[in-house]
């Protein structure tokens, strides 16, 4: 039995701490993500090299992967659906995953294929700034997703980046459908404001009728609905979810919930804990949302929920790379959730 099955872009990060003035030579756009060709990337690197900007870390990323190791490692039962190459970098990848307690499939493994990977650019005030070169990952179809698992688990959790992916549409279809007959509730996460502006079409084909939560940050929430504030943004998601969870940083989180269309909307506003230093907000989204839905599947209250995963994502952006210590995962939870 699996608590949650997730399905996303299986990226191996490579991070690199650099200036805004170093930022702007690449024409990235700061704080997006930026899908490009092995050879662009290529390119990227190649500039890096020659302003001697050495990487920090690389490590195992992906949005959906990085929620499901933070689930993990707080206690809970992820399977994750991916597809990776042959490769040294999908070996190390899965085992990340795997030493973490997050299952896979032997379908993820595509023989000769390219192992995605995501230079990952934190500037000095701590923002990432990503270039994807998605890899044999951009052919992720249903020929990877054991749907089986899905049987067996409580949730669906989506990976808003698939929506810039067509060839997954059909297996999403399909994914929501048999939730729905097996009565497993569906989290979406926005993932990038890049993925509301040229993928929105993709986002409510994952989004279907409704789902039960939504994850985004503010910027992305007020590009999906069209409104000016944040608040304001999290109730008309709630057109699309019974539970939107908005995050705007150091201005903390905002949950608005209507289990149901005769109910009144709460709102409860959970606050960011205060951070000394902000060194790398790579991953602090996907932790968030993974953190959150861990608690949410162990039925904590929704302001529990929120205060685990503010505190989850207060400890990652203190350091560089997406993923903290099992360790660290696991001081949190006893500190929040036995309070």
């Amino acid at each position: 039995m699996y608590d949650v099955m997730a399905i996303g872009n299986a990226l191996v990060d490579h991070e690199y701490l650099l200036s805004d003035a170093a930022l702007e030579e690449t024409d990235l756009t700061k704080g997006n993500m930026t899908l490009a060709g092995l050879e662009e990337q290529q390119q990227l690197l190649a500039y890096f090299k020659l302003a001697e900007i050495a990487p920090s870390k690389q490590a195992g990323g992906g949005s959906a992967a990085n929620a499901m190791y933070t689930f993990a490692s707080l206690g809970g039962k992820p399977f994750y659906a991916c597809r990776v190459g042959d490769d040294k970098q999908g070996k190390f990848y899965l085992k990340d995953l795997h030493e973490a307690g997050v299952a896979t499939s032997p379908q993820s493994i595509h023989a000769g294929g390219v192992t995605g990977s995501c230079v990952v650019a934190v500037t000095e005030d701590g923002e990432r700034t990503m270039q994807t070169f998605l890899g044999t990952s951009s052919d992720i179809t249903a020929d990877n997703v054991d749907f089986e698992a899905l049987t067996q688990a409580g949730w669906l959790y989506l990976e808003g980046y698939l929506a810039m992916s067509e060839g997954i549409q059909p297996a999403m279809t399909q994914l929501r459908q048999q939730a729905g007959i097996h009565g497993a509730k569906i989290a979406v996460s926005f993932a990038d404001p890049a993925v509301v502006k040229f993928a929105k079409e993709g986002l409510l084909n994952m989004l279907g009728n409704k789902v039960a939560v939504i994850f985004c940050n503010s910027e992305e929430a007020k590009l999906f609905t069209d409104k000016k504030q944040h608040k304001s943004a999290a109730r008309a998601l709630l057109e699309h979810c019974q539970t939107a969870v908005v995050t705007d940083g150091p201005n903390g989180a905002i949950i608005a919930h209507k289990p149901n269309d005769d109910s009144e909307i709460e709102i409860y506003e959970i606050p960011t804990p205060a951070v000394a230093n902000v060194i790398d907000t790579n991953g602090a989204g996907d932790n968030y949302s993974g953190a959150f839905l861990y608690a949410l599947s162990q039925h904590y209250s929704l302001p529990e929920c929120g205060r685990l995963a503010s505190e989850v994502a207060a400890q990652v952006i203190q350091q560089f790379g997406p993923r903290l210590s099992s360790q660290e995962y696991q001081d949190i939870s006893r500190r929040v959730l036995t309070v």
